[in-house]
């Protein structure tokens, strides 16, 4: 019932910034998590941050810690993710998802290219 639509991706060069926001459709309550993974080509997907709905608790990897900053408005079913000081090793398609404890929702992503 939850889809998750991503923007905000594009090219940026190393130490400039983008935003990415997830939109979701359907109703999100208190007990979701929503997070952000990405994917480079030839690697593993990787978690990067995750929220949760209330706003309670948050975690980021260890990776983008210090740069990257993720929040949420319930108001508009919407995730967000600040990214800063952008490197080219940040360079992935990153994807949004929902999750209940019962069943996980993901976006399609949004591609984030980081030139030096």
């Amino acid at each position: 019932q939850v889809q998750l639509v991503e923007a905000g991706g594009g090219s940026v060069q190393a130490g400039g910034s983008l935003r990415l926001s997830c939109a979701a459709s359907g109703r999100l309550f208190s007990g979701f998590v929503m997070g952000w993974f990405r994917q480079a080509p030839g690697k593993e997907r990787e978690f990067v941050a995750a929220i949760r709905w209330n706003g309670g608790s948050i975690s980021y990897a260890d990776s983008v810690k210090g740069r990257f900053t993720i929040s949420r408005d319930n108001a508009k079913s919407t995730l967000y993710l600040q990214m800063n000081s952008l490197a080219p090793g940040d360079s992935a398609i990153y994807t949004c998802a929902a999750n209940n404890g019962a069943v996980a929702y993901w976006g399609r992503g949004t591609q984030v290219t980081v030139s030096s």
